[in-house]
């Protein structure tokens, strides 16, 4: 009973985070006793930069778990048939690069094709080569500034580095071998 308590609380608490009010969450310290409980406040903020990432890491890792390689791209389409899926661009071992469509919710791939573009694969690997910052970490830096769009690698300029969009608040650039994160404000 007293488990079935605290988890609807945290259920409840989420909830209501997410709708984008204040929450607040009640855990049990002793479960056998309940004699100690603790509050924490969970803000609306908090829920969201949680959800935001995770839609961008989830399309990332249903692409790569499809497709395996390293991501360099991953865009929301906000037109067309595809309205709301991500088309995430991953680069085989052998430089070979795919264009992988997942479902709005992450939860399934809508088609993979090899992508006949000019990019060559092999200079985005060479390019990542010796970074630590992969296009789920720097969606992750980027999300409590917005709700992820779009997170592509960038190595013109001889700096490398991710350029993420966000929904609302612009473009951001998240540095491939530091994980610092600048405001575009060439966009």
């Amino acid at each position: 009973m007293k488990r079935t308590f605290a988890v609807a609380a945290v259920v409840t608490s989420l909830a209501l985070a997410a709708a984008g009010g204040t929450a607040l969450a009640l855990a049990d310290d002793e479960p056998d006793t309940g004699a100690a409980r603790t509050a924490r406040t969970v803000t609306a903020a908090e829920a969201d930069t949680t959800d935001k990432a995770d839609t961008t890491d989830k399309a990332l890792a249903t692409a790569l778990a499809h497709t395996p390689g390293t991501a360099v791209a991953a865009d929301r389409e906000d037109d067309g048939r595809d309205a709301g899926a991500w088309e995430v661009d991953v680069v085989t071992a052998d430089g070979t690069e795919y264009t992988v469509t997942v479902s709005p919710d992450s939860a399934e791939v809508l088609g993979a094709h090899l992508d006949g573009g000019d990019d060559d694969g092999r200079e985005d690997l060479a390019a990542l080569k010796g970074t630590s910052v992969d296009a789920s970490e720097a969606a992750r830096a980027v999300a409590v500034k917005g709700t992820v769009t779009d997170v592509e690698l960038d190595d013109d300029g001889g700096t490398v580095a991710w350029s993420v969009e966000t929904a609302r608040s612009g473009a951001w650039t998240v540095d491939a071998r530091t994980g610092e994160v600048a405001q575009d404000l060439d966009d």
